[in-house]
């Protein structure tokens, strides 16, 4: 079975990331296409980039990061759920995809943005890193305004039209994640 990630790209306490991630989970729970399973970099206490080698080789020294290795290895395809902190993703996130090379490779990720432009800008900064991690992105994304899909820019609450679009962008991720499927190759970790 087809198995995807929904990454919960922040770390911040009090974080909108958590609700919008555990909604995606609930939609996808709903599908028998692939199993989903929520993974939440806040878990794993990555530090700032603290291996020697470049992650390219493959030749990770540390623990978390062999941990995070094996969990990201054991995905098909990703869906990335990013707030937009300066019109960027968040640096937790940027710092946990920077810990790996060959564990994201020939999968395919999906989009999940919040902010005042619903992530937009966050998302397409994550597109040009999925690139050069050989990760093939998915042109339906999702993207929550923190004016109109949560209330008093804390509590989430998502228009229903959102649904149909989380399942669009879940299609393509299961779709593009069975089609890679021939080309991807074990990761060392």
């Amino acid at each position: 079975m087809t198995k995807i990630a929904i990454i919960l790209g922040s770390t911040r306490p009090g974080r909108n990331g958590e609700a919008v991630a555990k909604w995606v989970l609930d939609i996808a729970k709903q599908r028998s296409d692939a199993e989903f399973e929520l993974v939440d970099i806040a878990e794993y206490n990555l530090p700032h980039l603290d291996e020697a080698i470049p992650p390219l080789m493959g030749q990770y020294a540390n623990e978390h990061t062999k941990a995070w290795a094996r969990t990201i290895a054991s995905y098909d395809g990703f869906v990335f759920v990013t707030p937009e902190y300066n019109h960027s993703t968040s640096g937790a996130l940027k710092n946990a995809i920077d810990y790996l090379f060959a564990e994201w490779n020939d999968k395919a990720a999906g989009f999940v943005g919040y902010g005042s432009v619903g992530g937009a800008r966050a998302v397409e900064h994550l597109r040009l890193i999925m690139g050069e991690l050989k990760v093939a992105d998915v042109r339906a994304q999702v993207t929550l305004s923190l004016a109109t899909d949560f209330v008093n820019y804390s509590q989430f609450a998502p228009a229903e039209y959102h649904t149909p679009l989380v399942n669009a962008m879940l299609d393509q991720v299961v779709a593009w994640s069975k089609a890679l499927a021939p080309l991807r190759r074990p990761a060392a970790a």
